[in-house]
């Protein structure tokens, strides 16, 4: 998503299906140098953070739970209002919990830089929709990717392409150039289904078997299998 709304290659593709193979507009800008912060460095935020700093990247990271990998790949955890500040490019990848809900909303994007680029594929409401768009209607968001969308559960996963969007708000996200929107494919490979797949039988199997799978996620307090 970064590579795709950075060098327009979602444009790109359009008009050169079309026969046009101007490259007005299409300008982008060099990764390297550029600040990127990740919220969140667990697994996901790991796996992102790697490519980046390859790239040249300064990494900064939020998390309350510190990685000393992260910092194996040169990253520098600060806080979080550091962080917008200083990021020219900003990827959530934390849980969605009451205290992330609408993480990015209209205070935190006043703190980010003019131009920013944000990046959600962890869980729609960790972004305000409606402010983003105030934001990028004023330029304070230069780009917006998002792989997940608060109201997705009427939306993505179905085909609509014959019918009326009743959602205002992705419909107008979806009129902004600077916009990419997918419908929660970011898992989608075949390794991923497989392991999925694979797991859900263990854990069937060993629910039969009365044995814990290790997969277990249990209330705070709960004891014993459920």
């Amino acid at each position: 998503m970064i590579l795709t709304l950075n060098r327009k290659y979602h444009r790109a593709f359009n008009r050169v299906r079309e026969g046009n193979f101007a490259i007005d507009g299409l300008l982008g800008f060099d990764l390297a140098g550029c600040t990127v912060g990740l919220v969140g460095t667990g697994r996901i935020g790991l796996l992102t953070a790697k490519p980046l700093a390859a790239m040249g990247c300064r990494i900064l990271g939020c998390d309350p739970h510190e990685s000393p990998q992260f910092r194996e790949f040169g990253g520098t955890y600060v806080d979080q209002q550091t962080l917008f500040a200083e990021s020219n490019i900003i990827s959530l990848h934390c849980p969605l919990t009451p205290e992330s809900y609408h993480l990015v909303n209209a205070d935190s994007l006043a703190q980010m830089r003019d131009g920013v680029m944000l990046i959600n594929t962890s869980r729609g409401a960790l972004i305000d929709a409606e402010a983003v768009i105030t934001a990028l209607k004023s330029g304070q968001v230069g780009y917006l990717g998002i792989d997940v969308y608060e109201q997705e559960g009427d939306v993505f996963y179905e085909d609509l392409s014959g019918e009326i969007i009743g959602d205002d708000v992705l419909q107008l996200l979806l009129t902004f150039p600077n916009v990419l929107v997918t419908s929660h494919q970011a898992y989608f490979t075949d390794t991923a289904m497989r392991n999925i797949a694979d797991t859900t039988i263990t854990n069937l199997d060993d629910f039969a078997a009365g044995r814990a799978s290790g997969n277990e996620v249990r209330a705070a307090g709960a004891h014993g299998p459920k």
